[in-house]
């Protein structure tokens, strides 16, 4: 297996701007996994790589990547630091608009790729990450989606009515809050294929309980890998 960090271009009043990812390719991949943090995470998140690695050794690809660049990061820390807040100023990291125009670069960096473009594209996204995953997916062929602790209550309906791919939402059983508005969330997605909300034992919204993640990357792997041949028998794809 190949793992490589890469540059995402993204459009900036800096030109040179960039956003930094983690690339691992196995040998003839299933598909493509993009993942999509939450806004207390970054590429580096322990957790996101446990799911990570788990993919990979079943033969999935994964690119874990920083959804904000570094001015940004450091925008938002100088901005927490301050005694006083700025009336209307909204956290890069708090960006639904933002995060979803960067996961959708990625998806584009990833689409046009000569060595991983013609694979099947998967979401795996967490927190504020998962409003982005399923905003982003109603303008790509995602073949599933799977999202963790996501804020899907920060989607509005019109883009909720227009998700087709299947989504798995995964809250831990301590998210009581969550776990109702994950219910709402997959009522709302009428034209999704097919829609499932797991609830993991004895977890919270970070998963730090001992077990809980590997559970998570349990659950995700064989729900990604079951879509990804799915599609690829309906489609008459090759292995």
């Amino acid at each position: 297996m190949s793992g490589e960090i890469v540059k995402i271009p993204i459009n900036n009043s800096n030109l040179n701007s960039s956003i930094e990812g983690n690339l691992s390719k196995p040998d003839n991949p299933l598909g493509i996994v993009v993942f999509a943090h939450g806004s207390s995470s970054n590429k580096n998140s322990k957790r996101n790589q446990l799911v990570s690695e788990k993919l990979n050794n079943n033969n999935i690809a994964t690119l874990l990547f920083d959804l904000l660049s570094d001015e940004e990061q450091a925008f938002d820390s100088q901005l927490e630091n301050m005694t006083s807040k700025i009336p209307g100023v909204v956290l890069n990291k708090f960006n639904i608009l933002l995060l979803t125009k960067r996961l959708s670069m990625a998806t584009d960096w990833v689409l046009s790729n000569p060595h991983i473009g013609k694979l099947q594209l998967g979401y795996f996204a967490s927190s504020t990450g998962g409003a982005a995953a399923l905003m982003a997916a109603c303008h790509y062929n995602i073949v599933s989606i799977v999202i963790r602790s996501g804020r899907t209550d920060l989607v509005e309906n019109q883009f909720l009515d227009q998700i087709v791919s299947p989504c798995l939402l995964l809250v831990g059983s301590k998210e009581k809050t969550l776990v109702k508005s994950s219910k709402k969330t997959l009522k709302k997605m009428r034209k999704c294929k097919e829609k499932k909300l797991s609830i993991i034992e004895g977890a919270s919204h970070l998963f730090e309980e001992e077990g809980t993640i590997q559970s998570v990357a349990e659950v995700a792997t064989q729900w990604l890998t079951r879509h990804f041949m799915l599609y690829a028998s309906r489609n008459n794809l090759g292995p």
